[in-house]
């Protein structure tokens, strides 16, 4: 019995272990606050998306992001760590992850959360220009 007990514990350990790997990615956080403030300063369309690595959401959004900085060549793109960078989601008063939001001319145009269609992103990205 205990033979039995101590396997099943095992296998879902491993199954824990295994499903947090599959959703996790790999996202660089490019975000400075310096950085943020001159490009608004220069007049640039600016979009920041907060992140997770264990978000599936967020895993979804990268992709269109990827696709995006190629077909915006005019917008600057910041992406954060939500959790890890808690300064910056102070500063920008993003709760949480999945955000994506678009500024201009110094003042925030756009907001939205948990977008993963590449319509949807692209559409919010273009009240920006």
């Amino acid at each position: 019995y205990k033979a039995i007990r101590m396997k099943k514990i095992l296998l879902t350990l491993l199954f824990i272990i295994i499903s947090t790997n599959v959703l996790a990615f790999e996202k660089d956080t490019n975000f400075t606050i310096e950085d943020f403030k001159a490009a608004q300063n220069e007049g640039k369309t600016i979009v920041v998306n907060s992140w997770n690595k264990y978000c599936s959401t967020c895993k979804a959004q990268t992709k269109v992001f990827n696709t995006a900085k190629n077909d915006f060549n005019d917008v600057i793109f910041y992406f954060y760590e939500q959790t890890e960078n808690p300064e910056i989601a102070e500063f920008l008063k993003i709760e949480y992850w999945t955000t994506i939001a678009v500024y201009k001319n110094n003042k925030e145009i756009a907001r939205e959360m948990g977008l993963t269609s590449k319509k949807k992103i692209y559409d919010l990205i273009k009240k920006g220009i």
